[in-house]
């Protein structure tokens, strides 16, 4: 059992991003918190509330016009940013809060106080390009901890995304930044239509994107396999300072709305890689960002056993079967 904190970022501020019917929607938390206090790894972690992000902060990785047209919608009342991203009343609010959080974590990180974090937020992010939102993201939280991570002068990160989906809006802000590192496994073609083996950066940042296409059938063992190999050459290729994950779990095989054939057990696998990789090259320096999953209980085990592994709770890993 680790006697070294981990950091949990989360508070009832994104409850106020009220969704209610849509996919996203609270409920997503309320299940990963339940559970996690019920196994009692909530009590076994250090748990900060998220501070919310500045408007000079957002801007740094989103066009101001953009930020401003958040906010006077959220005060307007709502409305809907494309076909399938909506902004609530208390939608600001909940996307500041959710960008900030990632600062919380990065900040006492930097300082020493942890090692690894876990932020629990919504409304997710890594959909949500410099000029627009879409994919129910808002505000790109795992970019914006990036991007202050590069200004407090880290010189080489990776961002590692394991959604189901494809993380667009992040591979843009960074594509042609050779600073960060970016690397995705998802399924393709499958929304939002990037992530091409082809798309490998640009100018300065060419050959630091690496984007690895899965089918709707791909096993686990090749899942698990595939990235392996992609990220220890990631790792090696960038040999990054510190380490951040867009954690989505809608790889879970019960996902509601996606679904691979990952089991609960295969996240605590890949969490592993992640961490091991971080001992090597980034002083063991891990913040994990939550974006997609929607099954309910099977998306609170799969963050549970995320968790577990991450701060090297105990020394159990779940089985890849039967989960």
């Amino acid at each position: 059992m680790s006697k070294e904190p981990v950091l949990l970022i989360s508070g009832d501020v994104f409850a106020r991003h009220d969704t209610d019917f849509h996919p996203e929607n609270q409920s997503r938390l309320d299940a990963i918190v339940e559970h996690l206090r019920e196994t009692g790894l909530w009590d076994r972690c250090r748990v900060l509330p998220p501070r919310a992000a500045t408007r000079d902060e957002i801007a740094a990785v989103h066009d101001a016009d953009y930020v401003d047209l958040v906010h006077s919608t959220a005060e307007a009342g709502g409305g809907w940013l494309d076909f399938d991203t909506v902004i609530t009343p208390g939608g600001y609010e909940a996307a500041c809060h959710a960008a900030g959080a990632g600062l919380v974590a990065a900040e006492r990180i930097l300082a020493g106080d942890a090692r690894r974090a876990l932020c629990l937020v919504r409304p997710p992010g890594h959909h949500a390009r410099p000029s627009r939102g879409m994919g129910f993201c808002i505000f790109n939280n795992i970019a914006l901890t990036a991007r202050w991570l590069l200004s407090q002068g880290l010189e080489r990160l990776l961002i590692v995304d394991w959604d189901v989906h494809h993380g667009n809006g992040t591979e843009e802000a960074f594509y042609d930044d050779p600073r960060v590192f970016y690397l995705s496994l998802h399924i393709y073609p499958f929304y939002p239509g990037t992530g091409g083996r082809a798309s490998r950066g640009s100018g300065e940042g060419a050959g630091t994107t690496l984007n690895v296409p899965l089918e709707w059938t791909t096993p686990a063992e090749k899942y698990l396999a595939l990235f392996t190999q992609a990220l220890e050459e990631a790792c090696s290729r960038s040999q990054p300072e510190f380490i951040l994950i867009s954690a989505g779990f809608d790889g879970y095989r019960g996902d509601l709305m996606v679904g691979l054939s990952l089991e609960v057990g295969d996240f605590g696998r890949l969490t592993d890689l992640v961490v091991g990789q971080a001992e090597a090259t980034a002083q063991g320096r891990v913040l994990s960002m939550l974006e997609g999953g929607y099954g309910g209980a099977g998306l609170a085990r799969c963050v549970a056993e995320h968790l577990r592994r991450l701060g090297r709770l105990d020394h159990r890993l779940e089985g890849t079967t039967g989960q």
